[in-house]
């Protein structure tokens, strides 16, 4: 069986355990504190040496880490990974926007408000990455206004990845009442077949 090395409070981990909802795979979870120093140990380190989660163990006892290479190494040949060639380079493309733009930004500022709280230490970064943050949410609010989905008018790991941290970002006090189409997608990603919520 599959093992996922996994947060509750992680987006990116969340990532992965929807996408195996999607696909009807199993895993045995294991819950890692991603601020405790777990993610650390000598132990972990051995099945990821960067220190972070998602990592998952593969049958045959092969580690794969970083949340958006699992998804595509489970999305190959399923209706979740496109065939066209352009579609597959599109998909990266978010993705790529999605832990270059979004995630240091929206991830971030939800991290530090509603688990570690403000500090003296992130609290004057805050209005940068906030305002950043909206940055990254206007970018896809233009693009869903045209488009159902991210990619190909269909659900995809593109969308996967950029909800993770979307459907909590008012977690970080994001105001997600001024998207629309954003709010609208949500929505759909939603009621997909085998969703789970990032607290199942």
């Amino acid at each position: 069986m599959l093992t996922l090395y996994d947060s509750a409070i992680s987006g990116n981990a969340y990532k992965v355990r929807l996408l195996l909802s999607h696909l009807g795979l199993p895993c045995q979870r294991i819950e890692m504190n991603v601020d405790d120093g777990s993610t650390r140990t000598p132990d972990f380190l051995k099945v990821n040496r960067n220190g972070k989660v998602p990592a998952i163990v593969l049958e045959d006892g092969t580690a794969l880490s970083e949340s958006d290479a699992i998804l595509y190494y489970f999305a190959e040949g399923t209706p979740y990974w496109p065939a066209a060639k352009l579609d597959r380079a599109r998909v990266l493309q978010w993705m790529f926007f999605e832990q270059y733009n979004h995630e240091p930004t929206i991830a971030v500022v939800r991290h530090w408000v509603a688990h570690l709280g403000k500090t003296p230490a992130n609290e004057p970064a805050l209005p940068g990455k906030i305002a950043a943050g909206y940055r990254a949410l206007d970018v896809m609010e233009d693009h869903l206004a045209r488009h159902s989905f991210f990619v190909a008018e269909r659900y995809g790991i593109a969308d996967i990845a950029l909800y993770a941290y979307t459907h909590v970002a008012h977690e970080g006090d994001f105001d997600l009442g001024r998207y629309p189409a954003i709010t609208a997608w949500l929505g759909r990603v939603a009621s997909q077949p085998g969703h789970i919520r990032i607290t199942d």
